[in-house]
């Protein structure tokens, strides 16, 4: 992402620890993480498949989403992870002087657990919003 973007991103408003900061931070970079196209779109259709089974498939989504859980187990590798970790990493340069931005990513990165489940949160909610 740009400059430009990440400074938007520091004046939307959100708190460092929000779900929704660290959500749009973890989609930035997930086109870094190696994951093949066609794993990827089975796993986002299972997902989806499971939270229709819940309700309404586009009802909002959090970490404690089933669907979110269980497409973060489906799709974890260490290798994935890692590289997860190395695009957050990258991303804090460009977030150097801004403060939120910069926590968010802080926080992401102490917390490697967070960041996994908040990945497949960001890629499903993705998916949920191309429909």
């Amino acid at each position: 992402m740009s400059r430009s973007g990440l400074e938007q991103l520091e004046t939307a408003g959100l708190e460092p620890g929000s779900g929704e900061l660290q959500a749009v931070l973890a989609w930035l970079v997930a086109g870094e993480v190696p994951i093949d196209e066609a794993e990827l779109k089975a796993a986002l259709r299972r997902a989806v498949l499971v939270l229709a089974a819940g309700g309404d498939p586009h009802r909002e989504v959090d970490l404690d989403t089933v669907a979110a859980i269980r497409l973060a187990e489906e799709l974890d590798t260490p290798a994935r992870r890692a590289a997860l970790d190395r695009a957050l990493e990258g991303l804090e340069a460009a977030a150097e002087g801004l403060p939120t931005v910069a926590e968010g990513l802080r926080i992401l990165r102490a917390e490697p657990e967070l960041a996994w489940r908040t990945f497949a949160l960001a890629l499903l909610a993705d998916e949920l919003a191309g429909e």
